[in-house]
């Protein structure tokens, strides 16, 4: 194969790659709207674990396939099964609000443009020679693999250069299970003292 096949090869894979992100955000700004708009907790939260599981075909599609698992892993498996232990003692149907909370409202759209403002000056996606790319990157991608053993470089950052930042997170995440976990003894000691309370009162 010629460099100019190479170079077309590469440009029809940039295209399907640009197609493919394109359609995911798509359907990632799609059903974060709707978790925020529907009134059905459980509905929500299920919309939620398809955000999340959107979220995880994007990172397949920018090669990080490590972050995709985890994303997978801890956005569509743990935090929905938290949020649903959560939805059972709460009840599926959000309270309606009778005030319209126009302060929050306007500072919640001033935030996001300032957020998109802020994005004008980043430089282009996937830029070679952005800020980011240009600091650690090319030692982790040099030296990532003979300093760690692990040929995948996504996983060398995560498990090694960032080993205590991961295991924070697998912290918070044990913590959080530990605290449904007693959320859920405390509900069910409740239930089972009410029917007695109330078998004490018609005695």
């Amino acid at each position: 194969m010629d460099e100019g096949a190479r170079q077309d090869a590469r440009q029809g894979r940039r295209a399907i790659d640009l197609y493919l992100n394109i359609i995911l955000l798509v359907f990632v700004a799609a059903t974060g709207i709707a978790a925020v708009w529907l009134r059905n907790l459980l509905a929500s939260a299920m919309v939620l674990g398809i955000y999340s599981l959107l979220m995880a075909g994007l990172w397949v599609v920018l090669d990080a396939v490590d972050v995709a698992f985890t994303e997978a892993a801890v956005g569509a498996g743990v935090t929905t099964v938290l949020m649903l232990l959560a939805i059972a003692l709460t009840g599926r149907e959000e309270k309606r609000v009778r005030t319209r909370p126009w302060l929050p409202l306007a500072v919640s759209l001033g935030a996001a443009g300032l957020l998109v403002y802020a994005t004008l000056g980043m430089p282009d996606f996937g830029a070679a020679d952005a800020p980011a790319q240009t600091h650690v990157a090319p030692y982790y991608l040099e030296r990532g693999e003979a300093e760690t053993g692990v040929p995948n470089v996504v996983t060398a950052v995560l498990a090694s250069y960032r080993g205590f930042d991961t295991l924070g997170e697998v912290t918070v995440i044990f913590t959080a299970g530990m605290g449904v976990l007693v959320l859920l003894g405390s509900a069910t000691r409740r239930r089972r003292k009410a029917p007695t309370s109330a078998k004490e009162d018609s005695a």
